[in-house]
């Protein structure tokens, strides 16, 4: 006779199960060590009756031999106790595990949001944050990502993600509390949809070449969705360019804006060409024009001059002893 074990995902909702585990819940008897189990009331509502019993697994090895028996939920130390029981047996029964949910990929995600929701309740330093407060950990989470990228750390690329993202559930949960607000829901939903908008060769019929004539309609349809926006108006092409990035990247994005709205590469009327900025921004339009991203050729750079200083000290504190 085996013991079989039901296993369910708390980021599934309770009540939906898979054929196979009503079937094995029908035929019972069905155990618990949980009274509190989230699938308690529709089994009872199914009719199944579930007794919830402190988990012996000596006894649940012992009594499978000789009837099956149904267990509702076992984590992995009960699960390992169970096996290090059946197989102190002469005659060990069968264990068979049921999978009567399970989680799909993003379900952790869920996970995530119910935390932020404890903490935004519960925790006095998170509950007194606001977009604006936040802003300096958004930025430097960003920051930490682009380091590890850089770095090649992949190992240390998945927790600074993981900040990142807390950054946007932080937001979207502090957006829920206004009046006017959104929630991670809304967020999620409207980047599905532009996504789906924005790849029509995915997702509808449209037929592509390859890479650049998918940019060139990702461009249409953002200048379609400008024009939407302002009743008709499709705006300027610079229209959404963050001006408070950082310099570098700012001046990259604007002339890379510029070139595909066919803008000319010097304009009329610019600074002297003494002036520092006109020089810095000279110096972006040649990166730009050579396919390089002056951000990152100056910290790349900059690395060098780091790692450089740093040997500079090592050699300086040896000279000195």
């Amino acid at each position: 006779m085996p013991l079989i074990v039901v296993t369910t995902s708390p980021r599934v909702a309770p009540g939906l199960l898979s054929r196979r585990a009503w079937q094995v819940l029908e035929d019972g008897p069905v155990r618990t060590g949980s009274a509190d189990h989230p699938h308690l009331p529709y089994l009872a509502e199914a009719g199944i009756a579930v007794e919830v019993v402190t988990p012996d697994p000596a006894a649940l090895a012992r009594q499978a031999r000789e009837e099956t028996v149904v267990w509702l939920e076992a984590d992995e130390a009960l699960m390992r106790s169970i096996g290090y029981a059946a197989v102190a047996l002469e005659d060990p029964p069968v264990i068979e595990v049921v999978p009567g949910s399970y989680d799909l990929p993003g379900a952790r995600l869920l996970d995530l949001v119910a935390v932020m929701d404890r903490l935004r309740t519960g925790c006095p330093w998170d509950a007194g944050q606001t977009h604006e407060s936040l802003v300096p950990y958004l930025l430097e989470e960003a920051y930490e990502v682009l380091e590890t990228i850089e770095e090649g750390d992949y190992a240390a690329l998945r927790e600074e993600l993981g900040d990142l993202l807390l950054q946007v559930v932080f937001h979207a949960r502090v957006a829920h509390d206004r009046a006017d607000g959104f929630d991670i829901d809304d967020v999620a939903e409207g980047i599905v949809a532009k996504l789906v908008r924005r790849h029509p060769h995915v997702f509808a019929d449209t037929r592509v070449e390859g890479a650049e004539e998918v940019s060139d309609n990702w461009e249409t349809i953002k200048a379609a969705e400008r024009a939407a926006k302002n009743g008709g108006d499709s705006g300027s092409v610079l229209d959404g360019v963050p001006m408070g990035q950082p310099a570098l990247s700012l001046a990259t994005q604007l002339l890379r804006r510029a070139e595909r709205a066919g803008a000319p590469a010097v304009l009329p009327a610019e600074p002297a060409a003494g002036d520092l900025g006109a020089r810095l921004f000279e110096l972006v339009r040649q990166a730009h024009a050579a396919g390089l991203d002056p951000e990152a050729e100056l910290r790349a750079t900059a690395r060098l001059y780091r790692d450089r200083v740093r040997a500079w000290e090592t050699g300086g504190a040896s000279d000195d002893a």
